[in-house]
């Protein structure tokens, strides 16, 4: 239960949406700002997939423990210290000096974003009823879609006007004036909540998971770069006993009534499973796909960071209004013809991103790609909504919570692997075809159009399973 059940009203809902848009801007800002990053602080193309990558590790593994701080301790005060916690880490990243030093506010910056974001859904599913609250969960689904316009566009005019010689540093300095806005009012008008009973922090488990998923990031984003040596297999192999642990810690919570971070009677259930694969093969080569195409745009193709961020626009138009629809669509048909619809639309259009390049090579500008990148992005946003109805479809309403901050996290564990993996196969691509960029970012659409085929034949595999009727509990979760 909650203490307090106030609605946030207009200001209060666009202090919140203006809090979840700051660490989704952030994401495409960066990469669009990659180039220019690597000339100011000769970073290699190793060094900027951890740039993006250990951003999105840091908000994984953060997630879950940003979720029951919230509930604990209160979810506006949560909301709030995640706010300063991210412009702080902001105001660093954009006075670094170094790699090195980018790097660690960058874990800093995807901490804070793990604070922010699962106060925002919890304050609006707690405070807000009926027609109020499907509006407001609208927006929270279609806000990405603008983030990423914002993020793309803005982004890449702040680079490249190059306001006082700061470059790149004013990708990051832009977040904090709106950090400071946020925090001076949110206490007038988000209202806060918590829950009446706290319940434990499974602090051994989210220790686990961070060095389960740094044993992952760092071997693939290094490995090309250092050969492959035996420290990194050595960190792979480490894997195997760290998620035995893992589980063991789990059953073992879970045998005391307690809350272990991934609940192991929750992976049973098919729903659940079926969003990890989701999650494993979408979300990791979503995040990889706007890593190497920025780094094909601005190192292969030669674009200035203004226009880079332009060949992204209709990819964010078509991501926002597919959102915006999304729902409606799927109350009218089943969930798993959605997301069917999604992987068509999104194969096709990554077809026709392959042709394109093939006809226009280093050729292409934004006009040229916006056919195909209009595709991806209607079709993004489709997989994007069935993930967590179909994720969800089994929970119990006392699961919900636990169910949720699964799925969130292996989420965002995805996307933040997403740029090391499929980086790595990109530089090894360039390698093969001697730095042709082209050539390069085919290899990898050809990966990503592979893992969309096989997430597609699973989804036609498990369909009769995702059609049959859903368990009453569902909808209250809806």
């Amino acid at each position: 239960m909650n203490t307090s059940v106030v609605s946030p009203g207009r200001a209060g809902l666009i202090l919140l949406l203006t809090g979840q848009m700051l660490p989704l801007i952030d994401t495409s800002i960066t990469n669009v700002a990659l180039d220019s990053i690597t000339h100011s602080l000769h970073a290699t193309a190793t060094e900027l997939e951890l740039i993006v990558a250990l951003y999105g590790v840091a908000f994984a593994v953060c997630l879950a423990l940003g979720s029951k701080l919230g509930d604990n301790l209160g979810r506006r005060r949560l909301f709030m210290a995640g706010i300063a916690i991210f412009g702080l880490a902001s105001l660093l990243c954009g006075i670094a000096g170094s790699v090195e030093q980018l790097l660690a506010a960058r874990i800093v910056q995807g901490a804070g974003a793990a604070l922010i974001m699962p106060q925002i859904l919890a304050t609006l599913h707690v405070t807000l009823k009926g027609t109020a609250h499907a509006k407001a969960i609208s927006l929270f689904g279609g806000i990405g879609g603008i983030a990423f316009i914002v993020g793309q566009m803005g982004g890449g005019w702040l680079v490249s006007a190059d306001i006082a010689g700061l470059g790149w540093r004013n990708a990051f300095f832009i977040n904090v004036p709106f950090c400071l806005i946020v925090l001076a009012i949110s206490r007038r008008y988000v209202p806060e909540t918590r829950r009446e009973t706290p319940s434990r922090i499974d602090w051994q488990g989210t220790l686990l998971l961070a060095a389960i998923l740094c044993c992952l990031l760092f071997p693939m984003a290094l490995g090309p770069q250092w050969h492959w040596s035996w420290p990194l297999k050595v960190a792979l192999i480490a894997i195997i006993p760290l998620a035995w642990l893992m589980a063991m810690n789990a059953r073992k919570k879970e045998r005391e009534n307690d809350h272990p971070l991934i609940p192991p009677r929750l992976l049973q259930l098919g729903s659940i499973r079926f969003g990890v694969l989701i999650a494993m093969l979408f979300f990791s080569v979503w995040s990889g796909f706007m890593f190497c195409m920025a780094l094909t745009m601005q190192m292969g193709l030669g674009m200035a960071p203004w226009q880079s961020g332009n060949s992204f626009i209709a990819l964010g138009v078509t991501y926002f209004i597919s959102a915006w629809f999304a729902p409606r669509l799927i109350a009218r048909h089943s969930t798993s013809r959605i997301l069917l619809m999604g992987l068509a639309i999104q194969i096709t259009g990554l077809l026709a991103l392959i042709a394109t390049f093939r006809v226009w090579g280093m050729s292409n500008t934004a006009l040229t790609l916006a056919p195909a990148t209009g595709l991806v992005g209607y079709g993004q946003a489709l997989i994007v909504n069935s993930f967590y109805r179909i994720g969800m479809r089994d929970i119990q309403p006392d699961d919900a919570g636990a169910a949720s901050a699964i799925l969130s996290t292996l989420q965002q564990a995805a996307l933040g692997l997403g740029p090391a993996i499929f980086g790595a196969i990109l530089l090894h691509a360039l390698q093969s075809h001697h730095g042709d960029y082209a050539q390069a970012i085919n290899l990898f659409l050809v990966v990503e159009t592979g893992m969309m085929v096989v997430l597609a034949l699973v989804t036609l595999r498990m369909r009769h399973r995702l059609c049959m009727p859903v368990v009453k509990a569902c909808h209250a979760v809806k």
